[in-house]
Formats: structure tokens, C-alpha cells, sequence
């Protein structure tokens, strides 16, 4: 990875909260294996048993607060404060670990277990009450809230402004990801596509690996923070 890099787009999956103790989802042990996914993660989940879904998330979320952030998270969040050009970190991930670890330019695809969202008004909110607790939207008034956490089936947040990046970008760099979930699996090809070099920094290779120009295997808490120097001392 010779050339300096002027605009940069990071994409984190769930590998890079794991060393902080948040389980994954799709290895062996992970929250996959103990929910169905057509359960807790899904619009239709929600509609046949609400309060499986809500008391599935506030678990989920109380669970944040035993957790910190760990080398990676922090090695990114200085990245932000002192890469000179453009940098946008787009996670996968629903945890705050990347904005305690330093970082405030975050796009969460995927949303964010802090927030609720009104199925009345539209609204979000930060949560204060368990959501199974039906506590009523701050905007309306109405008991509807649900997790802004976007389920298989929905819409990721902010694809316009992510692949705007990505055709600026011309260093990609995927963070702890499995390669197999769309669309943020597509988004090395869209930034080969427009010209960026890429990089994938994952505990093994993903299932996306022979997409990217270079692959380093390793744990993400020492993979990344050598990067990020790497990136500073240019």
C-alpha cells in the first residue's frame, strides 16, 4: 500500500467488537446459534412475538454497558482526529464502541441499538426505558417504538451517501467482516470499480478475500492499530 491515500472509506462488521466481548453473529457460539434469525431480526419475527424481539434487544443493549472499546476502536477514532483527507467510517455493527473509541463521523448501516423508532411517527429517539416496557414515543405519544436496528428484509441506512464515498475513495479498507452480507459485502467491488486499492484486515480470510488487493489475517485489536500507524507516518 505505497501511494498516500487522500480519501479513505473503512467498513466494520461484527469481528472488531468481538475482542471487546460482544458476541458475533455467524461464528460458532454466536447469537445466531441461539436465535433464529426469522425470530428476532426480522419484521415478520417482530409482528408474531413483540415481546420475544423487544426483550431480545434490551438485553443486547444493557449488555453495551459491561463492554469497552477496545485497540481498534481507538486506533480508528485517532485516525479520524488526525488523518489529513477525507474519512468516512461506515460500521455494520449496532454498538456505540466506535464513538466511545474516539470516532463521530459513523454511519451505522444497520442502525443502533441506542435508538428506538416510532412505527407511528416516523421518529427516532434515544432509549432510556427497556423498549419491552412499552414507553411511549418522546415525538407522539404513541406506545409503538421498536428497535432502529435494521432487520433482513429492510432498507440499510445511508446507502447514497456510502457509495458516494466509495467512488471518491481511493483506499478501501474492511474491518472484521464476514463478506457475506449484502450489500456492504459488494462495496469492495464498487470501490475497485472506481479505481481504489483495497485492503482487508480480518481475524481469517473472509469470504470476499480474493476481492481485495492485500488481505492481513490477525486479531483486529493489533491488526488495526498497525495500520493506522502505517496510514500517519506517511
Amino acid at each position: 500500500m505505497s501511494d498516500d491515500p487522500h480519501s479513505i472509506v473503512i467498513l466494520t462488521g461484527a469481528g472488531i467488537s468481538a475482542e471487546s466481548g460482544i458476541d458475533t453473529f455467524r461464528d460458532a457460539g454466536g447469537l445466531w446459534e441461539r436465535h433464529r434469525v426469522e425470530d428476532v431480526a426480522t419484521p415478520e419475527g417482530f409482528a408474531r412475538d413483540p415481546d420475544l424481539v423487544l426483550g431480545f434487544y434490551d438485553m443486547r443493549r444493557a449488555a453495551l454497558a459491561n463492554v469497552e472499546p477496545n485497540a481498534a476502536h481507538h486506533a480508528l477514532g485517532r485516525l479520524e482526529r488526525e488523518f489529513p483527507g477525507e474519512l468516512l467510517l461506515v460500521t455494520q455493527n449496532v454498538d456505540n464502541l466506535h464513538e466511545r473509541g474516539g470516532a463521530s463521523n459513523v454511519v451505522h448501516m444497520h442502525g443502533e441499538l441506542g435508538t428506538a423508532l416510532c412505527a407511528s411517527c416516523g421518529k427516532r429517539s434515544t432509549i432510556e426505558a427497556p423498549l419491552s416496557d412499552r414507553p411511549p414515543c418522546p415525538a407522539c405519544e404513541a406506545r409503538s417504538l421498536r428497535p432502529d436496528v435494521v432487520w433482513f428484509g429492510e432498507m440499510p441506512y445511508q446507502m447514497e451517501r456510502i457509495y458516494e464515498a466509495l467512488g471518491r475513495a481511493d483506499l478501501f479498507v474492511s474491518i472484521g467482516t464476514s463478506g457475506a452480507v449484502y450489500p456492504a459485502a459488494g462495496f469492495v467491488q464498487e470501490a475497485k470499480a472506481a479505481g481504489a486499492r483495497t485492503l482487508e484486515l480480518n481475524l481469517e480470510p473472509s469470504e470476499g478475500s480474493h476481492w481485495f488487493d492485500e488481505s492481513r489475517n490477525g486479531p483486529a485489536g493489533t491488526l488495526v492499530p498497525g495500520w493506522v500507524e502505517e496510514v500517519l507516518a506517511r
